[in-house]
């Protein structure tokens, strides 16, 4: 049986063709003009470009990533092939690609691994998990669950749902401001919800059915997306759609999901890869690394880091702070 992750060394050996069960991880010393297929590409060159990732041992972080493909095979390598279709898909096809392998790995031995060790957790709803509020041409959504560092339920998903409906059914809407109040703008799916579904078939129709992640495939350009603390999971595969994304410069993105046996199921592989490419996708997501603002500002996964960010205070108009860091 083939390996599910091969380690190229790009200084010392010729690409090898291409395999569609295989994480292929190519090193390094200095980033170039690479012609084999590779899903993470890793330097030691700092500040390489896209597809590369620079890295202080590049070697040792292919190691790690060897190792979480070796424990979690099955979804890391179905986030790849996932990855690798999107760039021949209709952007709401990638979305249904990744919502049938999400299900397909809710039933594998991986996930259920993940939650058979997982600790119990209390699910603390909200009467209102999404606020909106309306001032002339603009809409500001806010995600409002503090408690649960907004973590994304399903009752969060289906208000938020509802507010990018509107968004996307009013042409007099000129512009969707998106936050999340408390210490992070969304600390990920609800851990208190995973497993809940006993039927993968039908949570795909569902998540297919009620997708916030489309919505804002139809409105994003109007869209900006307000980031603070941890943006974990759907907290930034939502975002990413965004037009544009601001970022405090105490924002945390991770991509946790494969870790437990899954692929980032809120979008993610639709909408980072638009921003940062897959290469970069898939090394956030096999390595589940935190992603500063500041590097996130460098790779384009954010536009701007606001210097003034006061995540406690209540958004007011205009809805975007002062001192704005752009990216390049």
């Amino acid at each position: 049986m083939e390996l599910p992750a091969l380690l190229v060394d790009l200084d010392r050996t010729e690409p090898p063709a291409p395999s569609p069960d295989v994480v292929a991880i190519g090193v390094a010393a200095r980033p170039g003009v690479v012609t084999g297929d590779f899903d993470v590409l890793l330097t030691r060159a700092p500040g390489a470009h896209r597809p590369w990732v620079s890295c202080a041992d590049p070697h040792a972080t292919a190691e790690q990533l060897r190792k979480v493909v070796a424990a979690q095979p099955a979804a890391a390598i179905t986030l790849v092939q996932v990855l690798r279709m999107g760039s021949v898909l209709l952007p709401r096809q990638r979305l249904i690609v990744e919502s049938l392998a999400y299900s397909a790995l809710q039933g594998g031995s991986g996930f259920r691994a993940w939650l058979s060790a997982a600790r119990p957790r209390t699910h603390r709803p909200a009467a209102e998990p999404v606020r909106t509020r309306r001032d002339g041409d603009r809409l500001a959504v806010t995600l409002d669950r503090p408690w649960a560092r907004n973590a994304f339920d399903a009752a969060t998903r289906d208000a938020l749902c509802e507010a990018l409906e509107v968004a996307v059914a009013d042409p007099s809407i000129a512009r969707v401001d998106l936050y999340g109040r408390g210490p992070a703008f969304c600390g990920g799916g609800d851990l208190a919800e995973f497993g809940s579904s006993r039927d993968p078939a039908e949570a795909h129709r569902v998540r297919v059915h009620r997708s916030p992640a489309a919505l804002l495939q139809r409105c994003g350009a109007k869209v900006t997306a307000h980031l603070h603390g941890a943006c974990v999971g759907a907290g930034i595969e939502l975002p990413a759609f965004a037009g544009r994304v601001t970022s405090a410069p105490d924002t945390v993105i991770r991509l946790p999901e494969v870790s437990m046996g899954l692929i980032p199921g809120a979008g993610g592989t639709a909408s980072l890869p638009a921003r940062i490419g897959r290469e970069r996708t898939a090394y956030l997501a096999l390595s589940g690394a935190a992603l500063s603002a500041a590097e996130a500002l460098r790779w384009g996964l954010v536009d701007g880091i606001a210097a003034d960010w006061d995540a406690a205070a209540e958004p007011e108009p205009p809805w975007r702070p002062a001192g704005i860091i752009l990216a390049g």
